[in-house]
């Protein structure tokens, strides 16, 4: 419950700082700020830069910094009010335009979280085990993802296949409990709507044919944009020199919203602009902001930002799929393309996180996706993790 309500409040945040710089209200059918004037767009993103890079690097150079979920894992403390202004200001940056995932962040709130409820049980001398304190770090972690995007599978498979890697009866059934007990403080506000906005059609099994010819591709993709990211990550701005970077990062993502405003944000406007897409006059632009997307995102990493790669995983791949399933879609007229989007959302992000579970999973809650979606998404992953083993990790 209390990791739940962090994710909602967090949700309220990113709600508050996108009427205050981009004056719109974020929402599966309105996902850009398309209503206001491109300068507007340009200014937002530039000044939410400086203002995150300032932040940054005091919490980073004046006082203890940040830790992350994996090193709280492994038994280090996690300093409450740091991490609370690291977490806010991930999520400010994004509600001002800037290009990273905003999923970080209420992970991060709820590993912290449970680490305090932890040290309480200390003090009152009801301590948990080593295991059992990692368990109650990770589940919580994942609750912080169920809570934002109402996703409790989803949860449940970050917790036990990324940060545990440990699938047990136990760590299944208190990490589910707490994602879906996370996830209902969560949609208090935002209610059950899906993420992404798509068609209703099942998949058939002619769909298989695209299955196999794209997962491969987008499997490739994915590790190298996973290759990127982590480069990124471990060649980050340290000390003053995100004090440049992280803006100069921040113009540069205003000048493109200039004329391609679905390049800002974390990634939703640009998947749910590849899912609405269907005629092949749109195809240079989608493949230009794929690159724009993956290009932007990994060099404000590199320069600073702290933020996730899954959602702009997913816009990234959804755009692959677009491409191909307009081209697909001239010989298998029945196929939807909004379908073939989906799979390489799903695909690309299953291999640049190296969890086929989640990102199967993922998909088909924030899309709420019906049972037909299981057969080709399940082996588009399987494909696209083979696939991406063939990319070397940095």
């Amino acid at each position: 419950m209390i990791v739940g309500t962090s994710s909602l409040l967090l949700s309220l945040l990113l709600d508050g700082v996108e009427r205050l710089f981009l004056s719109f209200q974020e929402d599966a059918a309105n996902p850009a700020s398309l209503e206001i004037l491109p300068v507007h767009r340009l200014f937002s993103v530039f000044i939410g830069a400086i203002i995150a890079a300032i932040i940054w690097w005091i919490i980073r150079t004046k006082v203890k910094k940040p830790v992350t979920i994996a090193k709280s894992l492994a038994g280090e403390k996690m300093p409450p009010i740091q991490t609370a202004i690291h977490v806010m200001t991930q999520i400010f940056y994004v509600g001002t335009g800037g290009s990273v995932g905003r999923e970080l962040a209420p992970r991060e709130a709820g590993a912290m979280l449970a680490q305090r409820w932890n040290d309480l049980l200390n003090r009152l001398h009801l301590e948990l085990s080593e295991d059992d304190s990692r368990l109650l770090i990770a589940a919580a972690a994942g609750a912080g993802f169920a809570g934002i995007y109402s996703a409790p599978i989803t949860g449940m498979l970050f917790c036990v296949e990324i940060l545990l890697k440990k699938v047990t009866r136990k760590t299944i059934v208190v990490s589910l409990i707490m994602s879906a007990i996370a996830m209902l403080m969560g949609t208090i506000v935002k209610g059950f709507g899906p993420y992404y906005l798509v068609g209703n059609q099942q998949f058939s099994l002619t769909f298989l044919v695209f299955v196999f010819f794209v997962a491969p591709l987008c499997g490739i993709l994915g590790g190298i944009f996973r290759r990127s990211f982590k480069w990124a990550g471990k060649s980050q701005a340290k000390g003053k020199n995100i004090l440049w970077q992280l803006p100069l990062m921040g113009l540069v993502t205003g000048l493109a919203a200039l004329s391609f405003p679905q390049i800002m944000g974390n990634g939703r406007a640009l998947a749910q602009m590849s899912i609405d897409t269907f005629n092949q006059q749109m195809i240079w632009i989608l493949l230009i902001g794929a690159f724009a997307k993956a290009a932007i995102t990994v060099f404000t990493i590199r320069a600073g930002a702290s933020g996730g790669t899954l959602t702009p995983s997913i816009a990234i791949g959804a755009v692959i799929g677009t491409i191909l399933g307009i081209i697909f879609h001239s010989f298998f007229i029945a196929v939807p393309i909004w379908q073939c989007s989906i799979l390489g959302a799903c695909t690309l992000l299953a291999a640049s996180q190296q969890a086929p579970l989640m990102a199967l999973m993922m998909i088909i809650e924030i899309s709420h996706l019906n049972y037909s979606a299981f057969l080709p998404l399940g082996i588009g992953v399987a494909l696209a993790i083979a696939a991406s083993k063939l990319i070397p990790e940095y």
